[in-house]
């Protein structure tokens, strides 16, 4: 079966467009699939200004559909996958709000370290809403939320929810790798690993001590022995000092 979003006795006139080449004005006709073309007029390659792919966002097959896409649609398929992941997030801890807060404040603390660490923004940020999706089946299993029980049951969970949304193999291996283990760093560990456990500790104590600040010198003894990244500790030194 073809996809009905690419078989042409589904389009309407609006498929095939004309535009003015933003290098030169030469006129360059789309078919609304294209994902670029060469101006005649100056050799230039013109990314499809309508580019909207639908399902292509995040279908694992949109390259044998549609050919290969360009870096600028790339990184808007990174950017939707993250946003489709918090969904997952939201879906399976359904009314268990306290859960959903804090997986979406340790993402956004994430992706700020993440950046200035030059992190895999996709990766961290995956992690970072599903890196406690295991309690609850911890906590039905063995009537713990223990790290250790988190841990155990939290990859084939995250797992799961990744390949129904279509991720690279590559990130889904990473990612359920960072699950297992989010609690306990391990020697050498990657600059995403490092970003998700600074990101989860600021979040954990800010939900510690959420009605007074930490004492200076206690504040200072764990920026010293317990975060990993500069940017980590520069991130709680602001929220909890």
């Amino acid at each position: 079966m073809k996809c009905p979003g690419q078989d042409t006795q589904y389009w309407n006139e609006e498929a095939i467009f004309e535009i003015a080449c933003p290098e030169c004005g030469n006129s360059i006709e789309f078919f609304k699939d294209d994902t670029a073309r060469k101006c005649k007029g100056c050799d230039k390659r013109i990314v499809n200004p309508h580019l909207d792919f639908g399902c292509a966002s995040y279908c694992q097959f949109a390259d044998q559909c549609i050919g290969t896409l360009p870096e600028e649609f790339l990184k808007e398929r990174e950017d939707l996958l993250k946003d489709r992941v918090a969904v997952e997030m939201k879906r399976y801890f359904k009314t268990d709000f306290r859960r959903i807060g804090h997986a979406m404040r340790v993402a956004r603390y994430a992706e700020e370290i993440g950046r200035n660490e030059k992190g895999n923004l996709a990766v961290i940020l995956a992690a970072a809403y599903l890196h406690d999706i295991g309690i609850k089946s911890a906590e039905e299993k063995y009537n713990s939320n223990a790290p250790k029980y988190q841990e155990l049951e939290g990859p084939p969970i995250a797992r799961s929810i990744l390949e129904k949304l279509g991720a690279k193999s590559e990130l889904i291996d990473e990612v359920c790798d960072i699950v297992g283990h989010h609690h306990h760093p391990r020697e050498n560990e990657t600059v995403n690993f490092k970003v998700l456990y600074d990101a989860d500790l600021i979040a954990n104590l800010e939900e510690e001590y959420k009605e007074e600040k930490m004492a200076f010198e206690q504040l200072d003894r764990m920026l010293e022995n317990f975060f990993l990244t500069d940017s980590g500790k520069a991130k709680a030194s602001r929220i909890l000092g």
